[in-house]
């Protein structure tokens, strides 16, 4: 059974009436058979086909945990601490929010309150980073053109931390 969540940090999803492109992202969060379940850390960025870093969408973490500790393990997701989380002060309004159960998650994007009002045409790719406390660290990265010039839906797959990553565009 896959459970179906809707989490989009204030923002519609796809399907909406918004005029400008749209950028919507389904994750798979597979439920793994281990002694000790912990719900996975994942960040959500965006970066240019060389690597280098665009802009964050989501950063998921246990926010609930008390004088900040849960921050302590944003590290653990090493390339998205490299690249963009050591540099910022969490939790970030429409940014960070709490982890998620093992599931299919949808999030979408419009560029009037995120980082797509300011991105330039171009090839970009979101990559996904999920790490786990006792468990294994993953990566994920679905490359794609902005702004799109017809409805698509690329994917990835991952192999133990990630599921399906499917990344849907709209005009």
């Amino acid at each position: 059974m896959k459970l179906r969540y809707s989490f989009v940090f204030g923002l519609p999803l796809l399907g909406s009436a918004a005029t400008a492109a749209e950028l919507g992202v389904k994750l798979d969060i597979p439920q793994l058979k281990v002694a000790e379940y912990h719900k996975p850390y994942i960040a959500m960025w965006l970066e240019k086909p060389d690597q280098s870093f665009v802009a964050n969408l989501a950063v998921l973490y246990d926010i609930k945990k008390q004088n900040k500790a849960g921050e302590k393990w944003l590290k653990d997701m090493r390339q998205w601490w490299r690249k963009s989380g050591r540099d910022l002060q969490m939790p970030v309004d429409g940014v960070s929010g709490a982890t998620r159960a093992p599931g299919e998650h949808s999030f979408g994007f419009t560029p009037g309150r995120t980082p797509l009002a300011a991105l330039p045409a171009g090839e970009y790719q979101l990559v996904v980073e999920a790490s786990r406390e006792a468990g294994g660290r993953e990566v994920v990265k679905v490359p794609f053109a902005w702004p799109p010039r017809s409805a698509q839906t690329l994917s990835a797959q991952g192999k133990e931390e990630l599921g399906a990553v499917s990344v849907q565009l709209k005009p």
